[in-house]
């Protein structure tokens, strides 16, 4: 059924904003907002007139409402919402039947079959306008039994044919406007266009877009059977007889916009009988500024001729073009004159203000048929035009847009006519965008539209409770608030409450557009908690959760899920993503759905709500989720990189939990992720980050680690340690690290050739973390470990392979070296090795410290090993080792206490002592230890705990 009619109010949303509409009304003056002083705030709330009845539990009745109140009520719904308020009582039901709430239906947003139309056709008897979309809905609607129908209105008619069309008029003989487009009709031919004109002698309005071919054979029936036509328009049609279309003695206005064959020059030759002629468009054609003068001349009737987007007349012609053809009178509308200008010379006696000329005319009491019929016509023309432009997006014309394109599209979105401001909305949201795959929009336009007050306009349509003008708002808002300075301006303009209240439509075109909307505004980090001030959070789970159980709703949860991901990179949205069951929902898209666009949003969000660490349980959550993991393993072996990309990233994020490490590993995420490093070589950095990063994580668990190299780990990640971009070097080094724990590992990647690499980056990387992290794992690597391993590895690889134990220690021993003492200052360290005062320990310690280096987290075993090369007679290694634990124990670090701890339990105070006071050690050995010692003395002293994760 096409609406659904609920038992309760419970189902029914109705604002307050929608009773503050009622101006004028009984509403009006029963019910009206008063203020009063909470503390310091106002707090609006609604005051109620004592005439109004109240129930016995102190609530409004509204079912005693006056009946012109409730018809005005309704007029402000949608015709969902209208029969679902009609549903409530049997005097609302009677009333939500009245003729006037339908003489105009737009059944766009709605699947309408035969069995809704019928259900409809009580209510359609005075029918007088339908919109409708797609040939589906157009065999339905003969169900209506509207028979007085006098205007339709249809698009997405590519498939509409010439029968069906013929049978909608041969059942609507009343007709007096037609209109199909603005997308092509490719179907529908001459013949139907002659069914028309037999059928419906009364038709005033034919406009037509994408047509093949009218023939002269449709021309003349329809000059002959319908007497009335004044408005025609075959748009962007490959082929019409133009000959023939100067056999109507009626028309007014023509638009031969967008059709490519027109032979003007025989045009001109056979136009001499339309002797109303006023208007002419004839934009996105090749006329020239010969026709163009000619028809001036010998077309005396001739007032407006539009030109915009015609290559030949913008190259040849200038604003100065009717003045110096003495064509006084006439209006040339093109890209080099000044439009809304040109539209105030129509306007004889009234001086008008030309940059707002179409605003004067719609306020002006001054009525003047003819001149109302043009300004409509131009409303239309102009709109459609626009769009058509914004679409094609030529070159050379951002003078016009920044000049008058834009205020001319924001003027229609203020006309009276719907259909216009939805095309001016279409067009807007359309011209801003340079590269929609990248989300490029072009600076320049999207402040025009700022300056010219065009957020404001935009958000009232946003406001309206038609649900096409809300669609076409909300895309365009989303698309403009990818430049800051209009987020900020929707922000503050209420925009997103009036989005977060789209997100809960039941039309899937408003829903997909105001997520898209909250999509592109949760960007900023300024806006995150508006958002969820606005009750958006729960309406975009909602949206997940209806939409993900219905086809054809991929577009909504792709913009849901991406919203999400935004919102969910702040700690406190997270969070209530999470109380929200969003957790489940965003689980349930990457288990179920097989859309690529989906996923990788979805996987995107879950990899943010685990990326908090322990601000809130959202890791454990995500993991804990029935199928979570295995299904992030599964996107991982995807085709599309922005999937493969989001499901590693997840899983990095999800492997800092212990609990979801292990299970990581048992659901084949070691096996996945070594594939897909193995895989990426060529991929995007963000795609080898996320590889590398996953197996870092995973790599924490020694087991993992051991895996991780029995699985062929360790190659892949030489590869990705070898990259330029620092972010997927710097996991890549991490991830090795952790792998040179393990002897055998540690043995695979000086056999694989992973010495000189870790080398280069210990010495020349951009990032001191990838610098530390490299001089880790070869200090790792060799101190002593791998030898036993090494006299039986060896002798099983050939030369060409590996290169000699002594050689790569000699070559790694250096570079450790040279790698710590770029952290120091002999200065400083002079002044330190002379003095016990705690200033020069502190200069040396923030000559030291890496600021990164206090977001690694190491387990007891680790920090074992660091004890343990404090005893190494290596004084490279023990240097290193030293100057590791400074990192680790500098207070206020995030894992600083840990590491303390962790040092206690290890017997470190003592080993760090004699460290500092060997007199075989080197300086820098010395100093690294007195200070590790003093963060020791530092830190309160909490109870050790066990092995943790990095």
């Amino acid at each position: 059924m096409l609406f659904c009619l609920p038992s309760c109010w419970e189902f029914l949303y109705l604002p307050w904003e929608i009773f503050l509409r009622l101006s004028g009304s009984s509403m009006s003056r029963r019910v009206r907002r008063r203020v009063v002083k909470k503390g310091k705030e106002k707090v609006g709330c609604p005051e109620i007139d004592e005439n109004l009845s109240l129930n016995e539990k102190g609530m409004v009745d509204w079912t005693k409402l006056p009946d012109d109140t409730v018809l005005q009520l309704f007029s402000c719904l949608n015709y969902r919402d209208r029969a679902s308020l009609s549903s409530t009582c049997r005097t609302w039901r009677t009333l939500g039947t009245s003729p006037c709430l339908w003489l105009a239906l737009d059944l766009r947003p709605h699947k309408c079959d035969s069995v809704a139309a019928a259900s409809l056709a009580s209510r359609c008897k005075n029918l007088q306008k339908l919109r409708f979309r797609g040939p589906e809905c157009a065999n339905a609607i003969i169900n209506l039994h509207a028979k007085g129908l006098r205007e339709i209105s249809a698009d997405c008619c590519r498939k509409m044919t010439d029968a069906t069309l013929s049978v909608l008029a041969a059942r609507h003989e009343a007709l007096e406007c037609l209109q199909l487009g603005p997308d092509f009709c490719e179907k529908i031919s001459s013949d139907a266009i002659k069914a028309v004109a037999i059928c419906c002698p009364r038709l005033q309005k034919l406009r037509l877009s994408g047509l093949h071919e009218v023939g002269a054979d449709a021309i003349n029936a329809l000059a002959k059977h319908c007497p009335n036509l004044t408005d025609i328009g075959f748009i962007d049609c490959r082929k019409v007889e133009e000959t023939c279309l100067g056999n109507f003695a009626s028309v007014r206005f023509l638009s031969v916009a967008g059709t490519t064959n027109i032979n003007w020059n025989l045009v001109l030759q056979k136009w001499s009988k339309p002797p109303n002629l006023t208007g002419l468009d004839a934009s996105r054609t090749d006329i020239t500024p010969t026709v163009v003068s000619r028809f001036f001349s010998s077309l005396p009737s001739l007032k407006v001729l539009c030109a915009l987007d015609c290559p030949e007349l913008e190259e040849e012609l200038d604003a100065s073009f009717l003045s110096n053809n003495n064509n006084k009178g006439k209006v040339l509308l093109a890209a080099f004159t000044d439009i809304l200008k040109e539209v105030a010379t129509l306007f004889v006696d009234t001086p008008k203000n030309e940059r707002n000329i179409f605003l004067d005319w719609r306020s002006s009491k001054i009525k003047d048929r003819k001149l109302d019929e043009i300004l409509n016509w131009l409303e239309w023309i102009i709109s459609s035009s626009l769009l058509r432009v914004s679409e094609s997006n030529p070159h050379g014309l951002d003078k016009f847009w920044l000049n008058q394109g834009t205020a001319l599209l924001l003027s229609c979105m203020q006309s009276a006519q719907e259909e216009v401001q939805e095309r001016a909305a279409m067009a807007l949201a359309t011209f801003v965008v340079i590269d929609d795959e990248s989300a490029n929009i072009d600076t320049g336009r999207a402040e025009a539209v700022l300056r010219d007050g065009g957020i404001r306009i935009l958000l009232n349509l946003a406001f309206s409770w038609r649900e096409g003008l809300q669609a076409e708002a909300a895309k365009a808002i989303a698309n403009l608030s990818v430049n800051s300075n209009v987020a900020k301006a929707v922000a503050d303009e209420g925009g997103i409450r009036i989005l977060a209240n789209l997100a809960r439509s039941v039309n899937r075109l408003v829903a997909e557009e105001a997520a898209g909307g909250l999509w592109n505004l949760s960007v900023g980090e300024e806006h995150k908690g508006t958002i969820a001030e606005a009750g958006a959070i729960k309406a975009l789970v909602d949206l997940i959760f209806k939409w993900s159980r219905c086809t054809g709703g991929e577009g909504v949860l792709e913009r849901a899920a991406g919203a999400l991901a935004n919102l969910a990179a702040d700690d406190k949205c997270s969070m209530e993503v999470a109380a929200v069951d969003g957790v489940h929902g965003l689980v349930s898209l990457v288990r179920n759905c097989k859309v690529e666009g989906v996923q990788e949003q979805a996987a995107r969000a879950l990899a943010n709500l685990a990326a908090h660490g322990d601000s809130n349980s959202n890791n454990a959550a995500v993991g804990q989720e029935a199928g979570a993991l295995e299904a992030l393993v599964q996107l991982t072996r995807s085709l599309h990189d922005g999937v493969r990309q989001e499901a590693a990233g997840a899983l990095w994020n999800l492997s800092f939990d212990d609990r979801n490490r292990e299970a990581i590993a048992a659901a084949g995420g070691v096996e996945a992720l070594v594939v897909l490093a193995r895989s990426c070589f060529n991929a995007s950095d963000g795609l080898r980050e996320r590889a590398a990063g996953a197996l870092w994580g995973l790599s924490v668990s020694e087991a993992n680690s051991i895996a991780i190299g029995r699985e062929g780990g360790v190659p892949p990640l030489i590869g990705l340690a070898k990259s330029d971009v620092a972010d997927v070097h710097e996991t890549a080094a991490g991830a090795l690290w952790n792998l040179a724990f393990n002897p055998c590992n540690a043995f695979s990647i000086v056999v694989e050739g992973g010495v000189p690499v870790l080398v280069h980056l210990c010495s020349s990387s951009t990032s001191k973390m990838a610098r530390f992290m490299s001089a880790l794992a070869l200090s790792y690597m060799f101190d002593g470990r791998i030898d036993e391993i090494a006299q039986i590895g060896t002798s099983a690889n050939s030369p060409s392979k590996s290169m000699t134990l002594d050689g790569a220690r000699r070559l790694a021993l250096k570079h450790i070296e040279a790698f710590f003492l770029t952290f120091t200052d002999p200065k400083a360290f002079f002044s330190a090795a002379s003095s016990s005062a705690p200033a020069a320990l502190n200069q040396v310690t923030e000559c030291a410290r890496i600021q990164e280096a206090g977001h690694l987290r190491c387990s007891g075993a680790e920090i074992g090993r660091f004890v343990g090369m404090l005893r190494n007679p290596c004084s490279v290694l023990k240097a290193c080792a030293a100057f590791a634990l400074l990192q680790f124990t500098i207070p206020g670090g995030r894992h600083s206490q840990h590491h303390v701890n962790l040092l206690q339990s290890a017997g470190a105070p003592r080993v760090l002592r004699a460290a500092a006071a060997a007199t075989g050690a080197t300086l820098e050995a010395k100093i690294f230890a007195r200070i590790v010692l003093r963060n020791l003395e530092q830190h309160h002293i909490e109870p050790a705990v066990g092995r943790q994760s990095v």
